[in-house]
């Protein structure tokens, strides 16, 4: 009688375990599914993205290197300043949009000390933040790297993915920007800090006119707060 009961609650015992470990298993074995789908589906979107870079750069007409230096003139020799004349502005860098499931993609982001590299979107979206970093602000931000300062939104799934080891930069740590033109930028942290959701400072901070900043922001491990990063163009 006593070894039925006993063996009966040994069987219990044993498959309460087995269910445990299995549902254990099963979700570590999801979350590393899900991190390896998110980083292969962003790593696509990288690789279309520098291809269309590396296109525009290679259509792009190359002086010509051939000419006789004798057989050119010297623009300074015939150049006549006409007071009148209006300054004409210089055509800007061509680019070719590239999307993430239709989300335009503006660039790259890599932070060397986390080890992480990965599309920046032109929305903020529920799905755009499950897919890859998206651009709160400026609204409709068409380029990236340009004057003022640009806020970068990306999840904490506290696993390694987009934003989750933030928590592990410091001041002085650098943040690489590359934009649609292929120009990388390199922004140095200065300003670490918690605050509420609710807190919208970040928005309308002043940055030097002419300079070039970004913020990110993600939530804390709590998911209680965010955490902000400011960094400055080196």
């Amino acid at each position: 009688m006593f070894n039925s009961k006993y063996s009966s609650m040994l069987t219990i015992f044993l498959v309460v375990l087995i269910v445990g470990i299995v549902g254990v298993l099963g979700y570590f074995g999801y979350e590393l599914y899900a991190q390896k789908a998110i980083n292969n589906n962003a790593q696509t979107a990288m690789d279309e993205f520098d291809k269309a870079v590396s296109t525009v750069k290679k259509d792009k007409p190359e002086n010509n290197t051939n000419s006789d230096p004798e057989d050119v003139q010297n623009p300074l020799d015939t150049f006549e300043p006409n007071p009148n004349e209006v300054a004409v502005e210089q055509p800007k860098p061509e680019t070719k949009k590239t999307y993430m499931e239709g989300y335009e993609v503006l660039g790259k982001i890599k932070i060397p000390k986390t080890g992480i590299e990965y599309p920046i979107l032109a929305e903020f979206t529920k799905r755009a933040l499950e897919i890859a970093i998206g651009v709160q602000w400026p609204i409709n931000l068409e380029k990236l790297n340009e004057p003022g300062n640009v806020v970068l939104l990306g999840h904490n799934y506290r696993n390694g993915v987009f934003f989750s080891n933030n928590k592990k930069l410091v001041k002085g740590d650098t943040i690489l920007i590359t934009d649609a033109t292929g120009a990388t930028v390199t922004y140095v942290i200065y300003n670490i800090y918690e605050t509420s959701p609710n807190d919208v400072a970040h928005i309308t901070r002043e940055v030097e006119e002419g300079v070039r900043e970004i913020t990110l922001q993600t939530c804390t491990d709590d998911a209680v707060n965010r955490l902000m990063i400011w960094a400055k163009e080196r």
